[in-house]
């Protein structure tokens, strides 16, 4: 099968997994790094990004990119047994996968793992999804080809519900917040990663090239999607947005 071509108009990071295994390389410090990058506010964004999908009516769930499994986790720690919900938690690495494997203990036997590839989600098939989600890692996407998968696995009337990086609306607060992410991005990145520079270089393209709040709304309806909303975070540094594919009937 050929492999996805990438456009670097819509990869913030101009990031392509087939050609650099950095996640796999970093993944052990994974966690460390998105805490030491965010000062510890990616928690408070992640317990947000769980109480919205815990609050829309779903069956199935896939999260993608996921990780070490953060967000999936958590929301699967915290469904009700009797609600009957399937989560499948999916990541291209498989060394974050292993991590989200032994960090679900007791959570092992609700949940599927498997390696996909955002971009060709081959083994999902169409239309058989509730509710797809990812966070933090549509920066390192090809975005049209991962909101065209999201399209195509979901189910008619289905939710897609999206944590990433965006932009503070205060434009002297945007471009401080840059500045302090180029400044300190390299010290602390070269640190937790033992030197690897690719990790965070890649990580620092997608924050200061990703688009706007509104701009990536109006990209998610032109795949198709109605009700397109956002939620902006921490002055906006992210946002949280979330939209339905339509219902077959219209």
């Amino acid at each position: 099968m050929a492999e996805p071509v990438f456009s670097t108009e819509v990869n913030a990071a101009s990031f392509d997994a087939s050609h650099d295994d950095v996640f796999n390389r970093i993944a052990p410090r994974y966690n460390l790094l998105c805490d030491l990058f965010s000062l510890f506010i990616h928690r408070l964004w992640k317990s947000r990004m769980t109480r919205r999908i815990l609050a829309l009516p779903w069956q199935c769930m896939l999260d993608v990119a996921s990780g070490t499994g953060d967000i999936a986790l958590r929301v699967v720690g915290k469904l009700d047994a009797k609600r009957g919900c399937t989560c499948i938690v999916s990541d291209i690495c498989p060394a974050m996968l292993d991590i989200a494997r032994r960090r679900a203990t007791r959570l092992a036997n609700a949940v599927q793992f498997q390696t996909l590839d955002a971009h060709r989600l081959t083994a999902i098939e169409t239309a058989s999804i509730d509710l797809y989600s990812m966070s933090l890692a549509m920066k390192i996407c090809d975005r049209k080809l991962a909101l065209a998968e999201a399209w195509r696995v979901l189910r008619p009337g289905g939710t897609f519900i999206c944590l990433e990086a965006s932009e503070i609306p205060v434009r002297f607060l945007h471009r401080a917040y840059l500045t302090y992410m180029r400044l300190c991005m390299p010290v602390v990145g070269w640190a937790a990663t033992g030197g690897d520079t690719s990790a965070y270089d890649y990580l620092l393209k997608g924050v200061c090239g990703f688009p706007g709040a509104q701009k990536f709304a109006d990209e998610i309806a032109a795949q198709g999607f109605v009700e397109v909303a956002y939620e902006r975070l921490s002055l906006g540094i992210v946002a949280i947005h979330s939209a339905r594919k339509p219902d077959a009937d219209g």
